[in-house]
Parts: C-alpha cells; structure tokens; sequence
C-alpha cells in the first residue's frame, strides 16, 4: 500500500505519514505582508459562478454539476456585507426558480429578473450594459447547502465595436480599480472572507417566470424551509 500524505487545509498541519517530504521547520514564518492571489487571476471553468448580463442571471454548469440533485435555487442578498448567496432547493420551495433547463441534459438557464437586475446594479453601482460575473464557493451552513458569492469581487466584460457598426461581447475581463496595485486579500483577512450567516440579514429573492411581472422580495428569516 502505497504512502500517503494528509493535508489538513482547514488548520495548515501537514502530515507526513511516509516521511515523503524533506521538510524544513522554520516558525519564524509570518503570514503577516503576504496577500492571498485572487482566483479570478486564474483560469477557472471549474470553479462555481454566477452571470448578470442584459436583465438575466445564470449559474455556471460548475454550479448543476455540484448538487445534481436540485433543479431550482433561491437567491439571497445580504446588501451590508455585499454578498450573494444561491441556495439549491425544492420546487415547492417559496420564491424557489428553476436554475437550469427542464428537459434532457441538465444546462444552466439564464433567467430574466429585470427588477432584481436593477437592484443589484443599483447596490453595486455597476454599468447595465456590461456583463459582471462573479466566483464563488459551496460552502454548508447549518444543514443547508449553498453557493456564495462576494459582490465586490466581479470579473467585467465590456462591449466591443468592430468595423461594420456591430457590438459584440469582449471575452477579455478587466477588474475594479482597487485591484491595480494589489495582488488579493492579506492573508490574514482571508480565511473571514467566504463565511456567512445564513438568514441574518439576507433578503431572499424571487423571480417570476413572467418578463411582465415584477420580482418579489421577502425580507427577514425565511427558515422555515
């Protein structure tokens, strides 16, 4: 049976149980100066997403592909800390939408949510005609399983004009200003970054399946689910 090696990256101990690595301690290392590189200087089609571009929303196939057992979502919107989090969850499920397509193989759906869209626009002070998608983690809070999303870290993809008039999408995405001279977070504050209380202070929202109809809201603790 071969060796192996645990990595425990909750706490940073290593254990190496077949004596594999030449390993030199120094505990005069400080975290202290260093920044966490941020993910989305990465490549990352495996990583969990979410899109807003022209009035829609989507997931990633990273997203269906994690909780295969679940065709709709909610989405929650903490607007103090800036977080975002989706919620897989049962149809029957209040202001639950189904997030992906209902017939054959399971793909992401873009949704039209045009209130919802300008809400969060509007909190973010983001361009309405630029494409903003964020990264994010599946994490697991009190029973419930769910994707979160920090709203101030979004990747931006402008809008390019070519010769003939047209306006096409721009697959190169460029960053807030505040990331310019900085590689990411100090390490430090990086551990506190993805954590989230589930209902406190979330507002959980609904989106109908109508364009015609506005998206509905419900604010507060929603745990009776």
């Amino acid at each position: 049976m071969e060796n192996e090696i645990t990595n425990n990256t909750t706490t940073g101990n290593y254990a190496d149980q077949g004596n594999l690595l030449d390993v030199i301690e120094d505990d005069s290392f400080s975290y202290k100066g260093y920044q966490v590189v941020r993910g989305e200087f990465f490549a990352h089609i495996n990583e969990p997403s979410v899109t807003f571009s022209g009035n829609k929303v989507s997931v990633n196939r990273t997203c269906l592909k994690k909780v295969p057992d679940f065709d709709y979502m909610q989405i929650l919107v903490n607007p103090e800390a800036k977080k975002l989090a989706i919620r897989p969850c049962a149809e029957e499920t209040k202001d639950s939408f189904r997030w992906c397509s209902a017939n054959g193989k399971r793909t992401p759906k873009q949704v039209t949510c045009r209130v919802f869209f300008a809400k969060v626009f509007s909190l973010m002070g983001w361009d309405m005609s630029y494409r903003y998608k964020l990264l994010g983690k599946l994490i697991r809070s009190g029973g419930d399983l769910l994707f979160v999303f920090d709203l101030t870290e979004p990747e931006i993809f402008t809008h390019i004009k070519i010769e003939d008039g047209k306006i096409k999408k721009s697959r190169t995405p460029f960053y807030p200003e505040e990331w310019k001279n900085q590689f990411g977070v100090p390490a430090e504050q990086h551990e506190n970054t993805v954590q989230v209380s589930l209902f406190n202070k979330y507002t959980v929202f609904g989106i109908q399946k109508k364009d015609n109809q506005p998206a509905a809201e419900s604010e507060g603790s929603n745990d009776e689910q």
